[in-house]
């Protein structure tokens, strides 16, 4: 392994003149415009690093750049593929994704040093572009172009899916959903990489969850609370140069961008067989219901913080998909028109045709039964991402099961995120930045 993982939050400038390109300015240079006249002041020291002319950078070095005797005025910094096989390079991304390509930065207090925010993607020609201005009003230019490290085949993260998708209008239970296809090692480094900004003021987290073979492929965001309803949230995740493991790197940077709708949250009780459906904190609606007959422990419908997680028309409840065998008295294979998934369990919110005990008994395998019409208001008005509570039964929903993320009280969320801390989503962070604390 070169190097080692860099945190953003604690990455350091590196000093050693061997590694920068330096600059000398002062009345005498003739390698800078000096706009004060002969009589200009001191000299002002611009380093850059890395150095002009360096090649394989790690994607994850720190660009820094310092003025010994001056300020830093303004840093560029330009990325573009080194060759047609750069990891980085994809002319079929998006302009939101292509935007994250521009590295930023953060002066310290006194403009004496200036660092950059986020990792370089790989395989890339980087030019950075320094102005420094000396106490008398000398300025000068330095120039340092290096290329940063391929990222081979077999050691790169990409990102494999997400939720929500670009676009899409989602209830206020929404969870942030990454898959990567590969694990993830270096999770706290991933997460900070991953950026949450969001109209209204909210306080997030990222956790990490395994997959089938036991390997942290999934992160997931949440806020301390519901969103707020009615605002824009935007998710830039700052992979390229990301280090997700031992000699593995991110190599492409995805914007995403969806709306937060109308704030509906369903409340349905076991003791009442009653579902209310509440907008904007009033109610609206109010259902008959029948749940669970608990007969055998998994016909419980499970109690806690669900989210609708799809909705389907025309679709065949089929008991051997939640391993009822074929034959038995209990398998069935049910039409129904109008269906709301709230885990994977196999629980829905559905039309049950036939049910007469709607609002006063419990005979179903677990799921929560409505008439059709009710049914299909509930199809109508739904969104990806609606809570749904239910209290009054004596089966916990798992945090995994579905997306019962909301299972998890805020300190539960916060001590198993890999930073410990929370995100403020109300404005842009620079996790990168040794200035600068989110």
């Amino acid at each position: 392994m070169d190097g080692t993982p860099l945190l953003p939050k604690h990455r350091r400038l590196g000093t050693a003149v061997a590694m920068s390109s330096l600059l000398l300015v002062g009345a005498c240079s003739t390698s800078a415009t000096n706009t004060a006249g002969e009589d200009a002041g001191a000299e002002a020291g611009v380093s850059i690093t890395p150095e002009d002319g360096s090649s394989e950078v790690a994607p994850d070095a720190p660009i820094t750049v310092q003025a010994d005797n001056g300020t830093v005025t303004e840093v560029t910094v330009d990325q573009e593929p080194a060759g047609k096989d750069s990891a980085g390079s994809d002319d079929q991304r998006d302009d939101g994704d292509r935007e994250l390509d521009a590295l930023t930065g953060t002066f310290n207090d006194d403009k004496s040093e200036w660092a950059s925010d986020w990792t370089m993607t790989p395989g890339n020609t980087v030019t950075v572009t320094a102005t420094a201005e000396t106490p008398e009003g000398g300025t000068a230019e330095v120039v340092s172009e290096f290329t940063t490290r391929q990222a081979p085949e077999g050691q790169r993260l990409e990102l494999e899916s997400n939720l929500p998708n670009s676009g899409e209008t989602v209830g206020v239970g929404m969870p942030l959903i990454v898959n990567f296809d590969r694990p993830v090692e270096n999770r706290a480094e991933v997460a900070a990489a991953m950026e949450v900004t969001s109209e209204k003021p909210a306080k997030g987290a990222w956790n990490w969850f395994r997959d089938r073979n036991g390997e942290y492929t999934k992160a997931v965001f949440r806020p301390e609370e519901y969103w707020e309803p009615h605002q824009e949230v935007t998710v830039d995740m700052h992979l390229a140069g990301v280090r997700a493991g031992e000699d593995v790197h991110g190599v492409k940077n995805h914007r995403l961008e969806f709306e937060v709708g109308r704030s509906q949250i369903t409340r349905t009780s076991n003791d009442t067989h009653r579902m209310l459906v509440e907008r904007d904190g009033e109610q609206i609606k109010d259902f008959p219901v029948s749940l669970g007959d608990g007969s055998e422990p998994e016909y419980r419908t499970t109690s806690g913080t669900h989210v609708v997680k799809s909705r389907r028309k025309d679709y065949t409840m089929d008991s051997s998909t939640v391993n009822i065998p074929e034959g038995s008295s209990d398998s069935y294979e049910l039409e129904v028109e109008y269906a709301m998934r709230l885990t994977n369990s196999g629980i829905f919110a559905h039309h049950s045709p036939g049910n007469t005990s709607l609002g006063e008994t419990n005979v179903s395998h677990g799921c929560i039964n409505m008439s059709l019409e009710d049914s299909r208001w509930f199809y109508e008005n739904s969104l990806l991402g609606d809570p749904y509570e239910v209290t009054g039964t004596t089966r916990e929903l798992e945090v995994t099961n579905g997306w019962g993320y909301w299972q998890r009280s805020w300190d539960e969320w916060l001590e198993n995120s890999a930073g410990g801390e929370a995100d403020k989503t109300d404005e842009p962070g620079t996790p990168g930045s040794p200035f600068t604390e989110k």
